[in-house]
């Protein structure tokens, strides 16, 4: 039998030669498929008031631009696995109750007046708080205010779909019914180490359903210049679980960081995949040679194992930056690796 021929016989036995896709199966270093990339929210924006206009939330159940990278379009994701989309809900709206294996969580950008409602627990929103939406919890969202309500969402279901895990519930009603205090979760565990000693952990996610932008304005006001800081990524700090002090999620970890002014971060690489929304400030960030310029409520992404450096255009104000990534995941399986790296140009 000819090699031809038995290559063509591999073919209807379910086998194939490895030495012909070794090279692809072991690459020497990763090669994520998105590509760095900025999506700018003076360009969006007005597209998001169009639809809330044109488009009922009956019509769409959620109304979201999905912020897909250029490299990820079918199926459409953000970084490899996480997702970002803009959500926004007019006053009087209300969002159908659903649930999904996917874990989520909403970083305010815009408006009040508004809550998300997570099992039976209202969770209020303004600017800049951080709140958290469990995998397989219910929520739905109704808004009392006087202006459109605007905010960054994010889910980990690229990760999910990809494990082949994902399960999804509509709520038998519109909306489900209110059975816990209010805010409950954020007025009994956001004190830092102070912890509720008659409750016990529930689960691998952090029992803290809203980290406010009060507290967290006030975490790195306190810091203020007293501190050195990381000479990549400033003044970072992570929103902890206050059970395990580990991330909030199992596959999403979450950061603030404050740039200061003038501030020329050093170059860096991991294996973790990053977005980016800017709380405040312009600046820019240098990944693999693509210098992504950025201001107020932007986001954009930084790819795994791409080499980035943030810079602070600013010699008079800071620059603020939400971050997350899917580095619980790679330190859970033994993946995450970082290193200093030069990101060009």
């Amino acid at each position: 039998m000819s090699d031809e021929l038995a290559y063509k016989a591999l073919e209807g036995l379910g086998a194939a030669p490895l030495w012909n896709f070794y090279g692809n199966l072991f690459p020497a270093q990763p090669r994520s498929r998105a590509v760095p990339y900025r999506w700018s929210w003076q360009e969006l924006r007005p597209h998001l008031l169009h639809f809330s206009k044109t488009l009922s939330l009956e019509e769409a159940e959620r109304r979201v631009l999905m912020l897909v990278n250029p490299g990820l379009t079918d199926p459409p994701a953000t970084v490899n696995t996480l997702y970002a989309g803009l959500q926004i809900i007019l006053p009087g709206e209300t969002a159908q109750a659903h649930r999904h294996t996917s874990n989520a969580f909403r970083f305010i950008l815009e408006g009040s007046g508004a809550w998300t409602t997570v099992d039976g627990e209202r969770v209020f929103m303004s600017p800049g708080d951080l709140l958290l939406t469990p995998g397989w919890h219910w929520h739905d969202h109704t808004h009392e205010g006087d202006e459109p309500m605007i905010w960054l969402d994010a889910l980990d279901y690229p990760l999910v779909n990809a494990l082949e895990a994902g399960f999804y519930e509509q709520y038998p009603r519109r909306l489900q019914p209110v059975t816990r205090p209010d805010d409950a979760g954020s007025r009994q565990f956001l004190h830092g180490r102070l912890t509720p000693l008659w409750l016990s952990q529930d689960g691998p996610n952090s029992p803290v359903t809203r980290y406010t932008w009060q507290e967290t304005h006030r975490a790195l006001e306190g810091i203020a210049d007293s501190a050195d800081g990381s000479d990549t990524d400033g003044i970072v700090l992570e929103y902890t679980n206050p059970w395990t002090g580990g991330p909030v999620m199992p596959t999403i970890g979450c950061r603030i960081q404050r740039l200061r002014p003038g501030f020329q971060g050093a170059g860096r690489r991991h294996t973790a995949s990053t977005v980016f929304s800017v709380v405040r400030g312009e600046g820019a960030t240098i990944v693999d040679g693509v210098r992504l310029e950025w201001s107020e409520n932007d986001t954009f992404a930084v790819p795994g194992w791409a080499s980035y450096r943030h810079l602070n255009a600013s010699t008079s104000r800071d620059a603020v930056l939400f971050s997350y990534s899917d580095e619980p995941v790679m330190r859970s399986l033994g993946l995450y690796r970082t290193e200093g790296a030069d990101p060009g140009a």
